[in-house]
């Protein structure tokens, strides 16, 4: 049992009570700590009621849909969302992305897949808060915290990120003014052991730009270097 095992804390969210039996099981067996729950609602009470790691979330929900709750979610929390759908084709993928999942795995599945994306997860969530040693990175009237992984305006405003989205945006700003390849930055995002999804990278710069009011700048901040990859285009100071 490695260390991201040690005490994670897993909420499981899908409609299937047989394949919530089986993944509780066998995630029990690997060291987590897993509460199943069948819908939305059961989820919130799940939340109210105590601090998870990681949220795996089904797409299709009664109710309220995965895709709404991650979105609902993501006003908050950066709470690391693991996606499961019945249906693997591309555009779900890229509206769960939109939505702020981390990651995303069709089904069926391999017990084994889904215990490695859990691990490579909770290490990108591990590896980001403990091994920066500025605290927060500023620019153009935004300060990115590094503890506490959220982004504040000049405004005073906190902008919610998901991690995948904070990891983005943490490279881009620790290598300002440098261009970062797709591949460079979905390292940052995803790691070594995450298989490769051509349009993660620009499905979470379109939400970043955003977030960071981009679509209203002249001179706009992250810029697109064609053929090459993607820039911060700003001094940043780390503090």
């Amino acid at each position: 049992m490695d260390g991201q095992s040690m005490g994670a804390l897993i909420l499981l969210v899908d409609d299937d009570a047989v394949l919530r039996a089986l993944l509780s099981d066998y995630l029990g067996e690997q060291g987590y700590t897993v509460t199943a729950v069948g819908d939305g609602m059961a989820m919130h009470r799940a939340m109210e009621q105590g601090q998870f790691d990681l949220l795996i979330l089904d797409l299709m929900l009664p109710g309220e849909d995965g895709l709404t709750l991650c979105r609902n979610l993501r006003a908050s929390s950066n709470l690391p969302v693991l996606m499961l759908t019945a249906r693997g084709d591309e555009l779900d993928r890229i509206i769960g992305l939109e939505m702020g999942a981390d990651d995303y795995l069709p089904k069926p599945f391999n017990p084994r897949e889904l215990l490695a994306r859990i691990k490579s997860i909770l290490r990108r969530a591990a590896d980001h808060t403990t091994g920066s040693k500025a605290t927060r990175l500023c620019f153009a009237g935004w300060e990115l915290d590094l503890a506490a992984q959220y982004l504040l305006g000049a405004d005073g405003v906190v902008t919610s990120l998901s991690a995948g989205e904070f990891r983005l945006l943490q490279a881009l700003a620790e290598n300002a003014n440098r261009v970062l390849s797709r591949d460079q930055l979905m390292d940052a995002i995803n790691g070594k052991d995450a298989a490769p999804f051509d349009r993660t990278i620009d499905v979470m710069i379109g939400r970043l730009r955003r977030r960071l009011g981009d679509e209203a700048r002249e001179q706009v901040l992250i810029k697109t270097i064609r053929s090459s990859g993607y820039m911060l285009v700003c001094k940043v100071e780390a503090r």
